[in-house]
C-alpha cells in the first residue's frame, strides 16, 4: 500500500504544478512581471549608481517564449501525472483511496505553490474543508478493506 500512496502524492503535486503552469501561461502578467523584477535587481548589483529605471523592452518580447514554456510544461506535468495516477491505481488496496489521496495532495500542493509563488492566501472556510478532506483521507486509510475481512473470518472457521 505504501508504494500506492507515495504514487498518489506525486500526481498530486504534478497536478498542483501542472495548474500553476497554466496560471503562468495563460493567467495575467506575471511573468513579465517577475522579467521586470528580476531585471531590476540584476542592474542594480552591476551598477548601483544608476539613476533611471532598467530598459524593460527585453521583457515585452521575453515573456512571450517564457509562456511557451510554461505551457509544455502544463502539459508535460499532466502526462507524467497520469502515469503515477495509473500506478497509484495499480499499487493501492482500492481506487478510492487512491483517488482521494491525489485529490488532498493536489488541494495542498496548490495552496503551498500558490501561496509561494503568487502570494495568495485562503479564507477560513478553505481551510475548514481541506482539513474535512485530510480527515476523510485519514479514516480512508485506516480503515482495512472489506476482501481482507472476509478472508480472515474464513480462516477463523
Amino acid at each position: 500500500m505504501l508504494p500506492g500512496v507515495f504514487y498518489a502524492f506525486l500526481a498530486g503535486f504534478l497536478a498542483a504544478l501542472a495548474s500553476s503552469s497554466a496560471k503562468l501561461s495563460l493567467g495575467a502578467d506575471y511573468l513579465k512581471e517577475v522579467c521586470e523584477t528580476g531585471l531590476n535587481i540584476w542592474t542594480e548589483r552591476q551598477d548601483s549608481t544608476l539613476d533611471q529605471g532598467p530598459d524593460t523592452t527585453v521583457c515585452d518580447w521575453l515573456h512571450i517564449p517564457l509562456r511557451l514554456l510554461c505551457g509544455g510544461l502544463l502539459f508535460t506535468c499532466n502526462a507524467v501525472m497520469w502515469t503515477f495516477f495509473a500506478k497509484a491505481l495499480r499499487h493501492s488496496s482500492s481506487s478510492a483511496r487512491a483517488t482521494v489521496t491525489t485529490t488532498a495532495s493536489n488541494f495542498v500542493f496548490s495552496a503551498f505553490l500558490g501561496h509561494v509563488m503568487f502570494g495568495e492566501t485562503h479564507a477560513n472556510l478553505w481551510w475548514i474543508g481541506i482539513i474535512l478532506t485530510l480527515t476523510g483521507l485519514l479514516v480512508l486509510h485506516g480503515s482495512t478493506p472489506q476482501a481482507s475481512m472476509e478472508h480472515v473470518s474464513k480462516k477463523d472457521e
